[in-house]
């Protein structure tokens, strides 16, 4: 699959530099210095971002450009080390916070070009006097592999590997004497850790560093007492343990501004150490950035340049201030000054979705090479689909790539998503939009959201739960939901339970593949239907969409010809694109056409050539109720986002309406426009908008509807 990203110069572009060289001071990929945007305090970046928007390849990417050029970590706060005690060591002597400390500092550690490894003292005992809070029935092999592995980050030269056994075996027998006497543990392990250090250097770096932790509050200006403070609070939990993590947190931080301290620094160091935290919404990373974020906004300076991506936009409590931005404006400079508060030392950065060039080059490089040509129309509908969702356009790209050779020429657009997806060589596949799914959705809300992505608000929402989800699934359970995909980053969209365009389509989908019969898909918009029975205009488009999705066509052209000259043209026009957005998923045989003929059933109404067989009620308008039926489902397969635009329907939907712009009662101003802007939209895979949309040009989801709202 694709790797390169797109649509993310304003991150790490070199000229003009971008974001993350103005950061961290040197060009990607190159060891060449770059212009620092904040020489003094620079902003802790956090990247903001729903499901499948990049956040992840963003990182990684970044770890790739600046590895071996200067000290760089990069954790997951969703790897398992951080969901649990390490190694089964006791809760009172182990934190997820504690454990990303322990890795991150082995990262930085790495030596980089011109430079050799950074050393971790103060860290490294810190950590030493915290894990022998949990060695009181540990086994000799336990806390030597623990004190070892600590010891490490102590380490600036190979030979030092030699040395870290030596006092591992020293720390661990200490604390196996003093476990099986009456001495107390904890002393005997920091005051074996404090020989370890002074034995390893006299240098004023290995003094300083030895002595730091003198001035932990109440430590009377004995670091050994620190240490032993330090540890008590850990295991004491709470706010307490709060206070020692913080410390823990500052000591890593003095730890690499000491390793960026003096004139051999300053000649062999380019750039500023990276930290890079992916999900940090979860423990350890929310942890991470309150206290470096307290810390710098009480003076306490530190040099690293911190970058991490949140899902959602960022809306914990220590980011609640924060400035914003989108990654579109941090191109040339962020323009950020912190304030009084710590949130202001956050930058949030949120990414937007890719632009359709993007999606073109992204189809063109995965496809490049497929057996058979890619549909020009391809690119376009890939977008107007995913709504410029990277992942989501990669695995469509990847699908084509994979599946286009073997599906039948006449195939619709949708046959990408249920076609199996070979995405790991030794896994089998699975359909597009199932794998899709699996990285979009909650995995644990997954059968409700399938159900209830045909709600349009809470109400409807509610209505759905009690048909057809569990007993203990209510109203509460379905406010709860709501406020989870606020919180993941989906957006809140009038008239759409699921405000996500791309991920309801998904959801749509699956619930209509749930069952052989259908049968599930039937009850959810039975449901629906029956709960927006009555007249008012607003109950009625609800109404006519779900019986739409049924495939009942003849309502909503009764609507729609009836209410043609009551109603205001633009109203009627909102109207008409809504109930039009109704999903479309019959039955289709295995050459991909519907069971009605070998054309298109909807492009077949579309084009007249079922009109002969129609017979309008006596009492109205024949030839105005034959062009609304046509219009209609012109729109409706103009606007599936499972279907190719055809250039030859958009010429009919141009014909359409110029033919009811020449209505003498209608607006024909508003619909003439229309003909001319819609068909030109549909064949560019933009949405249909009625015309004058305020919205319309920067909508940040294009593929929403509304319901005219």
């Amino acid at each position: 699959m694709l790797r390169r990203l797109h649509g993310r110069g304003a991150l790490f572009d070199t000229e003009p530099p971008g974001l993350a060289p103005r950061l961290i001071g040197l060009r990607p990929h190159h060891h060449i210095a770059a212009p620092l945007e904040h020489p003094r305090e620079l902003p802790f970046v956090v990247l903001t971002a729903g499901r499948g928007l990049g956040k992840s390849a963003v990182l990684r990417e970044l770890r790739a450009a600046y590895q071996g050029h200067t000290p760089i970590a990069l954790i997951d706060c969703e790897d398992p080390q951080f969901s649990g005690s390490f190694e089964s060591r006791p809760a009172q002597a182990w934190s997820p916070l504690a454990q990303a400390l322990l890795v991150i500092a082995e990262q930085l550690a790495e030596p980089v070009t011109g430079a050799r490894r950074i050393a971790f003292p103060r860290l490294m005992s810190g950590l030493i006097a915290v894990a022998a809070g949990g060695w009181g029935n540990a086994d000799t092999e336990r806390i030597r592999w623990e004190v070892q592995r600590m010891l490490l980050l102590n380490e600036s030269g190979s030979w030092f590997s030699g040395f870290a056994a030596r006092w591992a075996g020293r720390v661990a027998a200490k604390a196996v004497a003093a476990a099986i006497s009456d001495d107390p543990l904890v002393s005997a392990v920091i005051e074996a850790t404090l020989e370890a250090m002074t034995e390893r250097s006299s240098g004023a770096r290995q003094r300083r560093a030895s002595t730091w932790y003198r001035t932990y509050p109440n430590a009377g200006d004995r670091a050994q007492l620190g240490l032993r403070l330090l540890s008590d609070h850990f295991r004491a939990g709470g706010t307490s343990r709060e206070h020692a993590e913080r410390y823990l947190v500052r000591a890593l931080l003095a730890d690499l501004t000491d390793a960026y301290t003096g004139m051999r620094a300053h000649l062999q160091r380019l750039g500023r150490p990276l930290v890079l935290v992916d999900n940090a919404q979860e423990s350890p990373g929310r942890e991470l950035i309150e206290q470096v974020l307290r810390d710098r906004s009480e003076g306490i300076a530190d040099q690293v340049a911190f970058i991490a991506a949140v899902r959602g936009s960022g809306g914990q409590s220590s980011l609640r201030n924060a400035v914003r931005r989108d990654l579109r404006e941090t191109a040339q400079r962020t323009r950020w000054t912190p304030a009084d508060t710590a949130a202001s030392r956050a930058l949030l950065v949120s990414l937007p979705p890719l632009s359709s060039d993007d999606t073109l080059h992204i189809v063109d490089a995965v496809c490049t090479g497929t057996a058979v040509p890619v549909p020009p129309e391809l690119p376009p509908a890939t977008h107007r689909l995913t709504c410029g969702n990277p992942l989501g356009i990669a695995l469509l790209a990847e699908s084509a790539r994979q599946n286009l050779p073997q599906l039948p020429p006449t195939a619709p657009f949708g046959a990408l998503l249920t076609a199996e997806l070979v995405l790991h060589e030794d896994r089998e596949g699975l359909p597009a939009y199932r794998e899709l799914l699996d990285r979009l959705v909650p995995a644990d809300r997954l059968d409700e959201l399938t159900v209830l992505a045909a709600a349009h608000d809470h109400d409807s929402a509610c209505v759905l739960a009690a048909a057809g989800l569990p007993d203990d699934f209510g109203p509460s359970s379905v406010r709860a939901l709501e406020t989870r995909l606020a919180a993941e980053g989906l957006p809140a969209v009038p008239g759409q339970f699921v405000g996500d365009a791309f991920v309801r389509t998904l959801l749509l989908l699956r619930l209509h593949h749930r069952h052989a019969d259908h049968g599930k898909w039937r009850d959810v918009h039975e449901t629906l239907i029956q709960h927006y029975e009555g007249p008012e205009p607003s109950a009625a488009r609800y109404r006519l969409h779900h019986e739409l999705a049924l495939g009942d066509t003849g309502p909503a052209v009764a609507y729609l010809r009836d209410t043609f000259h009551t109603l205001d043209t633009r109203t009627w026009l909102d109207t008409l694109l809504f109930v039009a957005s109704a999903p479309y998923f019959h039955a289709h045989d295995t050459e991909g056409h519907d069971f009605a003929g070998g054309d298109h059933h909807r492009a077949r109404i579309a084009f007249g050539h079922t009109d002969a067989e129609q017979r309008p009620p006596d009492d109205v308008d024949a030839v105005l109720h034959l062009r609304v039926r046509r219009l209609l489902n012109a729109v409706w397969q103009l606007t599936d986002p499972l279907v190719l635009p055809d250039r030859t329907l958009c010429s009919r939907l141009r014909y359409e309406l110029e033919q009811l712009s020449n209505d003498p009662r209608a607006s024909n101003a508003l619909l003439w426009q229309a003909s001319q802007e819609w068909p030109e939209a549909a064949l560019a895979g933009r949405p249909l908008r009625t015309p004058g949309d305020e919205d319309s040009a920067d909508d940040p989801n294009p593929n929403r509807n509304d319901g005219g709202a």
